[in-house]
């Protein structure tokens, strides 16, 4: 396998935009999945994505958009997915077309629902996908940023390293520069992780609590992720490197943060339900706060912010008691 030949991009949201633009700073053309059609459309016509960082505009020209998945993957190489995690078995249903043969690289900040599996494991229990050729990226690097060409880091994470570093020039530029990691499953629960925290930093936030609590909350949330990583997937890592505690360092504390700002609503005394509305965009963190709840029954790690997070979410117990409770856990 020769890495990456085509480029596909799968999913047509902010960091699939931000992707796209990395990677197009090194190919000459890619093939570009979006399910919409009248997006497709707008998007040809106005030259930039018509619903996300409308302000990067792109030569329209260098792109094959496609709402037909089967047609994107047989004419594609590598395969970069980068939808919500709550959709991506929608679109694989889609599939008819085998990718096992395929390079996948996931970009997904998130676990499957219902089967409670980060997403490399899914592509190699249903699809067949061999581990070696399983790739995944992750920050800390906000959509908004690489947008504004704002200097950012990305880690691409594969058994195989030197197949990492092969993604990792296709993904370099001069504002992105990348490393690359044998801890495939560290760095995504890291990922999904990171998002819950940032959840619980945004309710703290929008229950007032100030900059020196937040301090406290982000140094047992590593902790916390430590524990958690050592458990699932023991492997000599370094919690400190930028992959694990940056991500989770801007993640708690930008205001680009999606899963922070569903938070502070959250804190704030919105409903879930009134709060994804408002947002019109999908909080990772909300459906990784119950994925990694049921991960941990087999586990029982000590995760006393997960366990917060997921007793406001879902068992709708007062933010005001629940921080309270944590903040007494806390040294």
């Amino acid at each position: 396998m020769k890495l990456p030949g085509k480029i596909a991009i799968m999913g047509g949201g902010s960091w699939a935009t931000a992707i796209a633009k990395m990677v197009l700073g090194q190919s000459e053309s890619i093939n570009w999945y979006m399910r919409r059609d009248d997006r497709i459309a707008d998007f040809k016509r106005l030259g930039h994505n018509p619903a996300y960082l409308t302000s990067v505009k792109f030569d329209v020209k260098r792109i094959n958009f496609n709402s037909n998945i089967n047609d994107v993957v047989k004419q594609s190489d590598t395969l970069i997915f980068v939808t919500p995690s709550p959709y991506l078995k929608s679109h694989l249903k889609k599939l008819r077309t085998k990718i096992k043969d395929k390079f996948i690289i996931t970009a997904i900040k998130g676990i499957v629902p219902d089967d409670n599996v980060i997403v490399s494991e899914y592509f190699t229990k249903e699809y067949g996908v061999p581990p070696e050729n399983i790739a995944v990226v992750a920050g800390p690097c906000h959509a908004e940023e690489v947008a504004l060409e704002r200097l950012s880091y990305l880690t691409i994470g594969c058994t195989d390293t030197e197949k990492a570093a092969a993604v990792a020039r296709h993904l370099s530029g001069a504002y992105i520069k990348t490393s690359v990691s044998n801890d495939v499953a560290g760095i995504e629960y890291s990922s999904v992780l990171k998002n819950v925290y940032a959840i619980a930093a945004g309710i703290c936030s929008g229950l007032k609590y100030g900059d020196n609590f937040q301090a406290v909350l982000m140094s047992n949330a590593i902790q916390e992720m430590n524990r958690f990583l050592q458990t699932v997937h023991p492997l000599e890592r370094n919690v400190a490197e930028s992959v694990y505690l940056g991500d989770l360092l801007v993640t708690g504390y930008s205001n680009f943060s999606r899963n922070r700002t569903f938070g502070t609503m959250i804190g704030k005394g919105y409903s879930v339900k009134s709060a994804q509305i408002e947002m019109e965009m999908i909080a990772e963190g909300y459906y990784g706060t119950k994925c990694i709840k049921e991960i941990n029954k087999h586990y029982h790690v000590n995760m006393p912010i997960v366990d917060a997070v997921y007793n406001i979410l879902y068992e709708r117990i007062s933010p005001t008691i629940e921080i309270k409770l944590l903040t007494d856990s806390f040294r």
